[in-house]
């Protein structure tokens, strides 16, 4: 585990504390998400971020002005500390971190269920209420489209991967085969 993912989940931790302390543990993690999606989605503002010629006053000014009102304070503090520490790379590994955290605290778990087509609302139900059976928790799940399947479905939860792919289960068949012989 590198030090980025270690010092992530330390600085998710305290941010989870005291968003539970305010009760607003999914707010923070929607106002998390938005601005992580919105720094790593924008090769501009990294690029603002990570200049080490631009005063950290001036970052934090320009960070300060284009999300207040916007986030809790507790989020603004947190993104300010990162920054003040040099610690800007770590963003999504804190929002990883984060739900992570708030998910255990609410019994939950993130899926990310791999398929060949969007799902729909209830097919993604229909996962959640499966798998959630399976690992006796309350499961939120994450489409994405990989073309490369030739049918079926993955599902990534935490650490485990449940593969219910046609090229999953070919190879499985042939393993089989191979043992026989």
């Amino acid at each position: 585990m590198s030090q980025n993912t270690v010092a992530a989940k330390r600085y998710a931790r305290a941010l989870f504390d005291v968003a539970a302390q305010q009760q607003k543990g999914l707010e923070v993690e929607a106002e998390l998400r938005a601005v992580v999606s919105a720094i790593e989605g924008d090769a501009d503002i990294q690029k603002f971020i990570s200049t080490p010629n631009i005063p950290l006053s001036v970052k934090m000014d320009v960070l300060k002005r284009a999300l207040a009102g916007k986030v809790s304070q507790p989020v603004l503090n947190t993104i300010e500390l990162l920054l003040e520490r040099g610690r800007t790379e770590m963003f999504a590994e804190l929002l990883n971190s984060y739900v992570k955290i708030q998910g255990a605290s609410l019994g939950m778990a993130d899926a990310t269920v791999y398929s060949t087509y969007p799902l729909s609302d209830q097919e993604k139900e229909q996962v959640a209420t499966e798998f959630g059976q399976l690992a006796q928790q309350n499961i939120r799940v994450t489409n994405v489209v990989d073309e490369s399947l030739l049918g079926g479905l993955k599902v990534v939860i935490g650490d485990k991967l449940y593969d219910g792919s046609l090229a999953g289960k070919l190879e499985r068949l042939e393993k089989s085969f191979n043992r026989r012989a």
